[in-house]
């Protein structure tokens, strides 16, 4: 049965920080009857909008046809069902602020809830002043979210590089500063690992700033050699060196008022170091083989996912250079620590790649949920090169586990087997024992049905040899796994 209680809004609510916590809509799913009324006299009180159902399906319909601000959902002990919600919301609305209500004792499924995106969690049975809090907080938090957003939409980045995609804690207090940075000329060091996306955020910076109609120029700081750092940075004049058939405008010049960005400077030789520093204290450069000097405007950002101040301190980098580009520092945390936008990212990547292929693709539950779970040590690019991979390999919309890359399948597989072991058999019944002979056909099988038949890749991650493969599929008197049942 569905319930409704409505309160008008009594002004239009316009997002600012210290604004109070608005007039929401809220939708409380939950199978029991008396938790759920309870819920709705309560969100109804505090003033907002609520709806309630038992049914996920129901509650599926409901946020496909209504605008939700906050979604109270009940975790089953027995099954996965409002966890697969939970992730589901977050890929679909990522603007809906999910609290799940877990059974007394629980914790780990509101672990698991958390690290799918929910915001906030209640232990089953709670107090009144419990829920108020936690929907106060969500309401507050929707308040900081709308200003937040209005930031985001600010870093639209040209090139169709997008927008800086993150609604987590880190992000918003990285939208913060970047507000702040874009409009000045200091030097900024962007630091981070691998993969977190530096380039983006030079670009940002740039982007937003009062400069920027005037060029971008990126600089690997990691793939050229000296000699060719140097005279893409400060130019050269006809005759300097061996092929120099004209002179040419170092980037620094060239930049003109726009910005620099120098990828990965902790690989920088020292010699490289040392004139760097000279060309920003001064503001002018000497271009290879010349006797005068040329003014510079550009401004400059440097990344690295190096530790500097540990190369300061074992004389690999040039302690004063440091102190010229560290006068702000951002740091970019890595996916691991914002899984909350895990589900964001996949959500842009897969409409992006729609866009490119011309189909609409989606993720399955076991696949977003492994992605969930997975630490991705190479953090966004990994994340967007192995939706790129499924979207190529997929035979249809929705993107299976055996479309994803080999270590995220073998993390989902061990999932499985993890949750298998953790089942209690029913009643006074003795486990069903199986032999070793037994178990292993089931596991090649299992390979080659999550893989779509793809007997190779199979074969790579179960660790035995294409030929070994085969001879044990003769064996069974197979010839193909995926009809064998």
């Amino acid at each position: 049965m569905l319930e409704t209680v409505s309160h008008p809004r009594s002004m239009e609510f316009i997002p600012q920080l210290a604004e109070p916590p608005a007039r929401l809509n809220v939708l409380v799913v939950d199978a029991d009857a008396a938790v759920r009324s309870a819920c709705v006299e309560i969100a109804a009180g505090l003033g907002h909008t609520v709806e309630s159902t038992g049914d996920l399906v129901h509650a599926r319909s409901l946020l496909r046809s209504r605008a939700v601000d906050i979604l109270l959902v009940n975790l089953p002990a027995v099954t996965n069902q409002g966890l697969e919600m939970v992730a589901e919301v977050k890929l679909l609305y990522p603007d809906v602020s999910v609290i799940a209500m877990t059974a007394s004792g629980s914790v780990n499924a509101a672990v698991e809830a958390m690290r799918c995106g929910a915001s906030d969690y209640l232990t089953k049975p709670f107090a009144v002043d419990e829920l108020s809090t936690v929907l106060e907080r969500a309401a507050q938090s929707h308040v900081n979210d709308a200003a937040t957003r209005q930031l985001r939409e600010r870093f639209r980045v040209s090139q169709g590089l997008g927008a800086m995609i993150g609604g987590s804690a880190e992000m918003e207090k990285l939208y913060r500063i970047l507000s702040k940075v874009a409009q000045s000329a200091h030097p900024v060091l962007v630091l981070g690992e691998s993969g977190t996306g530096k380039e983006l955020v030079a670009r940002t910076i740039h982007a937003n700033g009062p400069n920027a109609q005037k060029p971008f120029l990126p600089v690997d700081c990691g793939s050229l050699v000296p000699t060719l750092i140097e005279s893409e940075l400060f130019g050269y004049v006809k005759g300097a060196f061996t092929g120099a058939n004209r002179s040419k405008e170092g980037l620094l010049v060239s930049a003109e008022d726009g910005t620099v960005f120098l990828d990965e400077i902790g690989e920088l030789s020292l010699d490289l170091q040392s004139k760097l520093l000279r060309a920003l204290q001064e503001k002018e450069v000497r271009p290879v083989g010349a006797t005068h000097r040329v003014p510079i405007k550009a401004r400059m950002v440097a990344a690295t996912n190096r530790d500097l101040a540990m190369m300061v301190e074992k004389g690999t980098f040039r302690k004063d250079l440091f102190y010229r580009i560290n006068v702000v520092n951002l740091r970019l945390p890595p996916l691991r620590d914002r899984r909350e936008d895990i589900s964001l990212l996949a959500a842009h990547f897969l409409d992006r790649i729609g866009r490119e292929y011309s189909r609409k693709f989606t993720l399955s539950d076991d696949a977003l949920r492994t992605m969930m779970r997975y630490d991705w040590p190479g953090n966004v690019r990994e994340l967007e090169h192995a939706i790129e991979r499924a979207c190529a390999l997929s035979s249809g919309p929705v993107l299976h586990l055996g479309d994803l890359p080999t270590q995220l399948q073998q993390q989902g597989l061990d999932a499985r087997r993890a949750s298998s072991a953790k089942a209690e058999p029913d009643g006074d019944s003795a486990p069903e024992l199986k032999t070793l002979a037994e178990l292993e056909r089931e596991a090649i099988l299992e390979a080659i049905r999550t893989l779509h038949g793809d007997k190779l890749q199979a074969a790579k991650l179960l660790g035995i040899g294409k030929t070994t493969l085969y001879r044990k599929l003769k064996e069974y008197g197979i010839a193909d796994p995926l009809r064998d049942n």
